[in-house]
Parts: C-alpha cells; structure tokens; sequence
C-alpha cells in the first residue's frame, strides 16, 4: 500500500533542516578542493574544478535526496508530495516578477558584491591558495581550456545545477520550515549562502539577492520563481566570460 505523500505541514526539526542544508555544500567543497589544484597544474582554471563539483557533487546529492524520498513515500519516481510549492499562476506574473528579480540579482552581483568581496577575502581569507580564487586572469590558460570550461559550466552551472538547487532548496527544504512562516525564507537563503562554502566572501551579496525571490516563492507556492531567475543570472555570469574567449 502506498504512504500518503508528505503535506506542506509536515516539518523538519531546525537540527535536520540545518544539515540537509550544509551537507552538500561540504560535498562540493571537498570535490572542489581536491580537484581544483589537480586541474590547475594541467593548464585548466580552479573555475572548471567548481563546475565539476555541480556536476559530480551537487547534482548526485540534492536530486538524489530528492528522489530517495519519492522512492520512499511514493513507491515511485514521482516528486508529488516531496517537491512542493509548484503551484500555478498566472503568465503574466512570470512577467512581471521574474524580470525585477533578475535585475536586483545582476546589481547585488555586479555592483554591490564585489567591494564587499574585497574587502572580505584581504581580511579574513587572504590565507587561501590562489587556486582558491575562481577569477581568471587573461592569457593564463589556452583557449581550449577556456572553452572546455565555458561550456561545462554553461551546461552544468547555468542550467542543471540551478534547477536541481532550486528544486532541492526551494522545493523541498523550504516548505518543511513553514512553519517559521516569514523567518522560513531567511532561514533557507541564509544557509543556502553559507552552503557556497567556496565563496564565503559573497555572502552578504548572496543574502541580498536572493531574499525577495524566496519570499515570492513562500507567497505564491511556486518554486519557478526563482528557479528561472537562477538559471538566467548564472547563465549571464557565464555569458560575461565570453570576451576572453572572443580575444
């Protein structure tokens, strides 16, 4: 007989909440920091070790959590009742909430972020490996390894890799914290932040741009909201690294 399918009243305790939270993001971090130096002394950007780590860490872990739990509540591979908040709405809201989204996400990032980012890697984590860095500096890699990058993290980091995250993060987490009501997407974005243990300089920025989004999503119960916006900044951050490629 088939178990009834968990319902949006159906809570992770804080502790649970937190390690499902962190967990992965200390999977990707271990991948990265062992592959990250590897690929370096082959000729390959730190960057490709990080999109490796979406591909080979998070993707197997958050999906597989997420299908682990269909499996044992539904008896099937069917996410109904384990990825929650998919409620439909109107065409027109997609318009008119993705777009504002999208935008506060590029200023956080791009104007906002990288100050902070400065100021935060010269006073606490300075200590790091240069390997550590994801920046990369023009003319110290071939052009095949810049586009072998590019398009792996076009694939992984631009599209598969927001989906799942927002699936697993939006989907699944958030909506058994519900009950913190108005503290439940704080919550949720703060440790999906802390979770980039990669890039612990960008959290504040992180915080920033992704709030109002996981508010939208607690609101209307629809986990596209951010899921959209996701795949369409990262694909943007991967779109800004074309210019070394084109030289």
């Amino acid at each position: 007989m088939t178990k009834n399918p968990p319902t949006d009243n159906e809570q992770h305790s804080l502790s649970r909440s937190l390690v499902l939270h962190l967990l992965p993001g200390v999977l990707i971090l271990l991948f990265f920091a062992a592959l990250a130096p590897v690929l370096r002394s082959l000729g390959f950007p730190s960057l490709l070790a990080q999109f490796l780590a979406v591909t080979f860490a998070l993707i197997p872990f958050e999906l597989g959590c997420i299908l682990y739990q269909a499996k044992r509540q539904n008896r099937t591979w069917s996410l109904k009742g384990i990825v929650l908040y998919r409620e439909k709405i109107p065409n027109w809201q997609y318009v008119a909430f993705i777009p504002p989204l999208l935008a506060w996400a590029l200023v956080c990032f791009i104007l906002i972020s990288p100050p902070i980012d400065k100021v935060l890697i010269e006073s606490y984590f300075s200590w790091l490996p240069d390997w550590f860095f994801l920046y990369i500096e023009p003319g110290a890699y071939s052009k095949g390894a810049l586009w072998l990058t590019w398009f792996v993290g076009v694939l992984f980091n631009g599209l598969a890799g927001p989906m799942v995250e927002e699936l697993y993060f939006r989907g699944y987490l958030l909506p058994r914290v519900s009950r913190l009501k108005g503290w439940a997407p704080i919550w949720n974005v703060v440790l999906f932040s802390v979770y980039h243990f990669f890039t612990p300089w960008q959290n504040p920025a992180r915080i920033l741009a992704l709030l109002p989004g996981a508010h939208l999503i607690q609101w209307k119960k629809n986990i596209y909201l951010g899921m959209i916006p996701h795949c369409l900044l990262n694909t943007t951050g991967m779109l800004l690294m074309l210019p070394l490629l084109l030289k």
